[in-house]
């Protein structure tokens, strides 16, 4: 059996479970050498690895191919990571502006939320 790209990206732990690596990469958040690639194709060493999460893009380089999962302390044997500070500041401030929203769970606001927003919008608009 050969390596496949769905299969390495779950070994080095870029995403959970296999089927979610494939989801990935079909929808296009996965692209190795600034192509777009298909699950099935087999990864080789020195291939760089771009990871759109949110706003923000992750790049690592391949350095050596593994066939099993690997523990979190090993995945740096396997997969160099180049990201620059710029993309991981943009993950910062997308995660900065989530915790504005309301928690998931917590339902529709209330009247008393909903009172205070529009004084807060009366206030604004004066």
């Amino acid at each position: 059996m050969s390596l496949r790209w769905d299969k390495y990206l779950w070994a080095v732990r870029l995403a959970k479970t296999r089927s979610h690596a494939v989801e990935l990469i079909s929808k296009g958040r996965v692209q190795v050498n600034g192509a777009s690639i298909k699950p099935s194709r087999e990864p080789k060493v020195g291939d760089l690895i771009s990871v759109s999460h949110n706003t923000a893009t992750f790049t690592y380089s391949v350095v050596q191919l593994l066939e099993k999962r690997v523990g979190p302390k090993l995945v740096a044997e396997y997969l160099l990571d180049t990201t620059t500070d710029e993309e991981r500041e943009k993950l910062r401030q997308y995660q900065l502006a989530q915790q504005a929203y309301r928690q998931f769970g917590t339902g529709k606001p209330s009247k008393k939320d909903r009172r205070d927003l529009d004084d807060f919008m009366t206030d604004w608009e004066e």
